[in-house]
């Protein structure tokens, strides 16, 4: 009989990959449409950082642990 799992990271990639990209495309919207808050350091459009390194920490999780992958 041949049991098959899910690791909860593959889950943790694919939130982290689903939020990082909708705040990657609310920072890039905020560029684009101009939008400026009054906060210090806005010019370093923190959403676009933040955004793209959730995206691609989640996309990592989302290869290593995907579902049949052996090497676990």
């Amino acid at each position: 009989m041949h049991s098959s799992h899910i690791s909860i990271w593959f889950f943790i990639g694919v939130m982290l990959t689903i939020y990082g990209g909708m705040i990657l495309a609310y920072g890039i919207y905020e560029l684009v449409a101009g939008i400026t808050d009054q906060v210090v350091l806005a010019y370093l459009h923190a959403p676009i950082w933040w955004g793209g390194g959730l995206a691609v920490l989640g996309l990592f999780y989302l290869v290593k642990f995907r579902p049949g992958n052996a090497e676990q």
